[in-house]
């Protein structure tokens, strides 16, 4: 299976996630099975990412678990390779045994069908941490974790039975993944950091350029924001130091570099041109970084995307696939090795 296939579920939240900013990282897990092979998409596959950097893949194609991010090879765990290949074949089992019960429970017989699951922890600067569990089916929310409680609770009428079963004194899985999550994963989540430190603990400033462009009589400023690392950020703009809503979805995207890049637009006026500027967060700054535009008096300025020929070609080709299966199905999903 190629690359572009096993960063489907991540470069699909990459396009559809809105931005936000906070300190910290995260270790996350996205498990997807499907009732009909085709468009180059295994029948299962499970997909690791620490701080949206790929690590480890099992697909049913190729029935084991392998590393991607190149410093995964320092795990020093000599049963982990072989530990969480066996994971993935059961894990692989129960997923296609859920896909057959849903589609039942659904009432369907043929078709394209999909269970995701999305699950994993954050570990803050200031040593809080988050968990999360969530599913959907044929893109539609399923269940959901109460990582506070440790129970599941149904976000549709067919999860009723599998909630009843999960939340059963005999099967407590919520109390089970709880525990889990806050410990197991977030012990995990260090270590990666640790083998991984020279590519994910660093902090890259973000470069700003600030344009104006004219589209039938409207006037749009961007704000493009580039080469930054990690990927959260927050950008947005301002007129005389209140905000404004931007005119599109702010949506991070990839450089080949390893560093990431945003655009946010907004329209304003044609007449209006005093006061606007961009802000921006991040990581790697002290403090606020406020770029003003200066109105262009000559033809118009063209914004630039750096260095990015790679990735925009790999999210475009995403994008298409996902659109093909989202026509079959009508979902994004949201699962760490376990």
């Amino acid at each position: 299976m190629g690359h572009n296939m096993r960063g489907l579920p991540l470069l699909l939240l990459l396009i559809v996630g809105v931005s936000g900013v906070y300190s910290g990282h995260s270790l996350k897990y996205y498990r997807t099975g499907i009732s009909v092979q085709g468009d180059g998409l295994p029948l299962y596959t499970s997909v690791g990412y620490v701080d949206g950097v790929e690590i480890t893949l099992y697909s049913s194609d190729v029935g084991r678990t392998v590393p991607v991010a190149p410093w995964m090879h320092k795990v020093e765990d000599p049963d982990y390779w072989e530990r969480n290949t066996k994971i993935g074949i059961s894990s692989e089992a129960v997923y296609r045994r859920s896909v057959k019960e849903l589609k039942t429970r659904f009432n369907q017989t043929g078709g394209f069908h999909s269970y995701q699951v999305m699950y994993g922890c954050e570990l803050r600067d200031d040593g809080s941490i988050r968990t999360y569990d969530q599913d959907g089916y044929d893109g539609k929310d399923f269940t959901a974790l109460d990582t506070e409680r440790g129970f599941y609770y149904p976000l549709t009428d067919q999860a009723q039975a599998s909630v009843q079963k999960w939340n059963s004194p005999e099967a407590r899985v919520g109390e089970r993944k709880k525990i889990f999550l806050e410990t197991e994963c977030i012990d995990w989540l260090r270590k990666y950091l640790e083998y991984g430190k020279e590519e994910l603990q660093r902090r890259v400033r973000p470069e700003v350029k600030v344009s104006d462009q004219n589209v039938n009589g409207v006037r749009k400023l961007h704000c493009q924001v580039y080469g930054f690392y990690p990927r959260d950020v927050d950008v947005n703009w301002q007129k005389n130091g209140l905000d404004v809503p931007s005119y599109e979805a702010k949506h991070v995207l990839p450089n080949s570099d390893g560093t990431y890049q945003i655009r946010v637009t907004m329209e304003v006026p044609p007449d209006d041109r005093d006061g606007y500027s961009c802000h921006v967060d991040h990581a790697s700054l002290d403090q606020t970084l406020t770029v003003k535009w200066e109105p262009q008096s000559s033809s118009n300025m063209l914004w630039i995307v750096i260095g990015v020929p790679a990735g925009v070609i790999v999210i475009a080709a995403v994008v298409i696939i996902w659109k093909k299966l989202a026509k079959k199905t009508n979902y994004t999903a949201t699962n760490t090795s376990d």
